[in-house]
């Protein structure tokens, strides 16, 4: 997945490897961004693939509305915002990462 691409990988004692704790960066807030509310059937995933085209970038949704990274579904009737620039996102978690 793109989002695990950089993220360091670690190996262990017994010289097993592992990646590293991901660490998501703080997403500013813009003019430009939209705000949704959420209804009965929304997914985090299917909502990445309508703003971004690509349902993997859902973890961006989550991060910006500090959502628990352990379920794509979240409470009808909860106002979420889609960052505009998944782009932009999308490096600053790359340079984020590769420089811990």
């Amino acid at each position: 997945m793109l989002r695990y691409q950089s993220i360091p990988t670690l190996k262990d004692e017994d010289n097993k490897r592992y990646s590293s704790t991901t660490v998501y960066p703080s997403i500013e807030e813009t003019d430009n961004d939209y705000y949704i509310t959420i209804t009965e059937g929304d997914r985090l995933d299917n909502l990445a693939f309508s703003f971004y085209g690509d349902a993997t970038l859902w973890w961006i949704i989550t991060s910006a509305n500090n959502l628990p990274g352990d379920s794509l579904y979240v409470s009808p009737g909860t106002q979420i915002r889609i960052p505009f620039n998944s782009s932009n996102v999308v490096q600053s978690f790359k340079q984020f990462n590769a420089n811990r």
